[in-house]
Parts: structure tokens; sequence; C-alpha cells
């Protein structure tokens, strides 16, 4: 395989397509996979499902200190083709920028972890940390490649987990949790003329929405703002006239660091038990947990933010802090376990993900692998 430069490697990245749900990530582990091996790299293909693969490899390092990097292969879809300027599929080179789907979210990310560690291998460079590379499938959905590593590898003990998501070369130190909540509502049908009679689920199912939000926005955080819910799917009503008696109803809710999954149960099951109070038994609920990822936040005195943040701002003249509001493999990663700090740091910008006409910088991919060589 020939010796790619930093660019040239990115437009390969991105000229592989890996739709989640359209095209497997196969092609492009294998591409990842053959160049690592011709850097000298041991690596290790894990099979998550028929279209998902995981790549795998360590890097040797001089201590016994562990760290782990970790970017996802897929994409989500293109989208309305016709609000694209470019091929979405092709990668094209454009006043300093590169466009494609996924080149912020977050091929160049991977790349420039791939690349990085390929070149340190090529030349000799032995890192003072020993560095697992864990390139995963099926982050954009389900996290079934995060799991899947999860189940048969484990997590070592790692001073750093290390994800390049989308975050302009700033710190990214927090990102919000993420609960999918089902709500089956039961009430009573009647009479449209006569809503009295009857107990509507729709009504109900909006009135416990209302109540979690109202509960969220008391929670606040210095980077990742307050907590977030919206209906994302509603089904119910019979007919025009007839007071619905079922509904379902599927919420999207973000969360900050002091919220999970538990917290909203309690909420909903709470407000649930006072409307079959109030209604003697006519209205019913029945909640189911759809997804969940933990909300996650790293101190920042640790040593790792401590570092990072000198070398970035000697780098780009800025060392800015963020947070990221969608979830991340992280979350996969770390849901039984709060040992290991976990810091988001890619080229990308977050505000052009799943978005057409995505792009990244060129010049801050570049600025990307020249940080990730001088932290390593």
């Amino acid at each position: 395989m020939r010796n790619y430069s930093e660019v040239e490697f990115l437009e390969k990245v991105l000229s592989i397509p890996s739709v989640n749900g359209k095209q497997d990530t196969g092609k492009l582990a294998e591409f990842l996979a053959g160049y690592l091996k011709d850097c000298g790299l041991s690596v290790s293909l894990q099979k998550v499902d028929e279209n998902n693969v995981n790549v795998i490899t360590i890097l040797q390092g001089k201590t016994k200190e562990q760290v782990i990097w970790n970017g996802h292969l897929d994409t989500v879809p293109y989208g309305e083709l016709s609000k694209w300027h470019t091929d979405p599929e092709r990668p094209e080179v454009k006043n300093g920028r590169m466009y494609g789907r996924g080149s912020s979210d977050m091929k160049s990310g991977l790349a420039g972890m791939v690349y990085v560690l390929g070149q340190m291998k090529r030349q000799g460079y032995v890192p003072r940390q020993t560095i697992h590379f864990w390139g995963t499938a099926d982050e954009e959905k389900g996290g079934s490649g995060a799991e899947e590593m999860l189940e048969e590898y484990g997590i070592p003990k790692a001073s750093l987990l290390l994800i390049g998501e989308p975050t302009d070369c700033c710190l990214g130190i927090a990102q919000k949790g993420c609960v999918w909540l089902k709500a089956g509502v039961c009430g009573k049908t009647s009479h449209g003329a006569y809503p009295e009679e009857g107990e509507n689920a729709v009504m109900y199912g909006f009135k416990l929405y209302e109540t979690i939000r109202e509960k969220l926005h008391r929670y606040s955080h210095p980077l990742l703002g307050k907590p977030t819910i919206q209906i994302t799917g509603i089904q119910g009503g019979i007919a025009p006239n007839m007071t619905p008696d079922e509904a379902e109803l599927c919420m999207d809710i973000r969360t900050v660091p002091g919220i999970g999954k538990e917290e909203i149960l309690l909420w909903a099951k709470e407000e649930a038990e006072k409307y079959r109070k109030y209604t003697q038994g006519r209205v019913g609920i029945e909640f189911q947990i759809m997804n969940y990822r933990k909300a996650i936040e790293t101190d920042e005195k640790n040593p790792w933010v401590q570092k990072m943040q000198h070398v970035i701002k000697s780098e780009t003249g800025e060392g800015t802090k963020t947070g990221i509001s969608f979830f991340t493999d992280a979350s996969v990663f770390m849901k039984n376990r709060d040992d290991i700090p976990v810091i988001l740091f890619g080229p990308g910008k977050e505000q052009l993900a799943h978005k057409p006409d995505e792009y990244v910088e060129i010049k801050t991919y570049l600025q990307y692998i020249r940080i990730l060589r001088r932290l390593f």
C-alpha cells in the first residue's frame, strides 16, 4: 500500500461509503486494516453482524500506562441530494475545505487517528503509553460495534479514552446523555361532545411530557446548558368526534450529568400514579426505555485535560473547553464505570454533522494530526 500524505489518506477514507443501514463498514474496515498492517501493526477485524465490522490494533508503548483511541466508521445517510452542492459520496476540495459525508462526523477524526498511529509504527517511534485503537461500527444507530467490543475485549485499565468526534479542535470534556422514552397511555373513550365522560389518552400523554420537561429544566450544566426533551413520535385517536382511549408517545430526552434513566423513570411513574388515582383507575401508563446513553463529564483538573489544553493552545492559539449535545460510543464503553477520563477531540465541526454540504477545514485537520503527534 502506498504511503499516503495526510490529505490523501483523508480523501481515501471519505471515498469509501459507509452509510449506516445502506452500506456495510466492511470495506472501510478492510482499508484501514490494510494501511495499519502495511505500517507494521498487527490488526484484528471483529465482525459485529452482516453489515458491521470493527477494527482493533495496539501500538505498544514504553510504560504500562494505556490509552484508548476511538473513532466510528459509519456515517448517517446523505439526505436530500438536491440540497448538496457536491457529491456526498465523492470527496471534493474547495476553498481549503474537503466536502463529503462523514468529513466532520467523524471520518476526519478517524482518519487522523489511524494515520498518526500508522506513521508512528512505520517510523519506529515508541510512544510512552500503549495505544489501543478501536474503530467501531454502528455508532450512528444502536452502538452495536461498541457493545460487541466491550463484550469480547472489555475495557483495559486506561488513563484516557480519546474519541475523535467533531469539536473543531476544542477540548470536549462533557457530553449529554440520551433517553428515548416510550409511553403507552390507556384512557377511556367517549363521544366528542361529552369529553367529561371519557379520559383523553393523548392529553394525558402530553401532560406527562410537560411535567418531565418542567423537572428537567431545573437542571443545568456550565458547558452543556439545560437538558432537552421533545416528542418525536405520537399515535392516538379513533375519529374526529371520539375521545381517544389509547395513545403512544416517543420522547427524545437529552440529559446532563446528574440525571440518568432512573430519575426519568421515577418522575414518569410518579406522574402516572397521580393520573391513576385522580381518575380512579381509568388512566394507566406503561413505559419502555428504547435507548439509554449516560451523560459523561471529565474533571477540568485531570492531567490529560491540562496537558491537552496546553498543546492545543500552543498549536491553534485556542484552548477552549466545550461540551457536545449528542451521544457517542463513550456512553457505551463507560456505562458501568467512571474511572477512565473521556475527552472528545476531533477536527470536524459539530454544527455540520448530519447536514448537506458537510465539510472539514483541511487546515484544522492538519492541526489535529500535529496535536496528536505532540501529545503521544
